[in-house]
């Protein structure tokens, strides 16, 4: 098992590298907050102009899998995977359902900050909210797939990699619906990527520098060592 030191400083990392490039893409958008870029233009008229019914039926299906009760339902599972006894996986699961809430919520702060309008109503081909930037449903999803990825990683069983791929390609298709849908510009998409990226590394170098060793271990604590 990596030391808990390693793992925070990677995690840290990738954090610190993830928030940074989420703060450049940040002062692009506030910096042109008249006119969408230059490839936000061209990925919304591709998508417009690439719209089968059958395709657009399915997309508003993965879409909707990426907000409501299955992002939550997803982390309580990577709880139960992560976790070696009942309390732990409870454990496990109750931090892992606080991180994706959090990370909801510094969403939502940082949209109502940042208040960029969403593409041309005219364009879009499902129901959408809000503001534009970040993308809430990528976000969502990109941080529920996280959590459940490194769950996998943690405890690897078998079929890991099969998994991994699954669930990391959910949470990727569900932040691309959200462009192919009309309802985000492709950096609104980026952003919450970027996001769920930070905060991922933020909780996790907290967890592995802050939490005590018996929970992580899903020992009791007269027992951890």
């Amino acid at each position: 098992m990596a030391r808990r030191s390693d793992v925070a400083d990677l995690a840290g990392s990738v954090g610190l590298a993830a928030w940074v490039g989420f703060g450049v893409l940040t002062m692009v958008v506030v910096g042109l907050p008249d006119r969408p870029l230059f490839w936000d233009e061209r990925a919304l008229v591709w998508s417009a102009g690439h719209r089968p019914p059958v395709v657009v039926a399915l997309a508003r299906g993965l879409t909707a899998t990426g907000t409501g009760v299955i992002p939550y339902v997803l982390v309580a599972l990577a709880g139960i995977i992560a976790g070696r006894t009942a309390r732990h996986r409870i454990t496990c699961a109750a931090l892992a359902m606080g991180c994706l809430a959090a990370g909801q919520a510094v969403r939502y702060g940082l949209m109502t900050l940042i208040d960029r309008p969403r593409p041309p109503h005219a364009d879009w081909r499902t129901h959408a909210s809000g503001w534009s930037f970040p993308s809430g449903h990528t976000t969502t999803a990109a941080l529920a797939a996280g959590i459940l990825v490194i769950a996998l990683l943690v405890r690897a069983p078998r079929g890991q990699a099969a998994l991994v791929v699954a669930v990391g390609g959910w949470g990727a298709l569900v932040g691309l619906t959200r462009v192919y849908l009309g309802v985000h510009w492709l950096t609104d998409m980026l952003g919450g990527w970027l996001l769920s990226i930070g905060w991922l590394g933020l909780c996790l170098c907290a967890a592995a520098w802050w939490l005590p060793d018996h929970l992580v271990r899903g020992e009791h604590p007269r027992t951890a060592h």
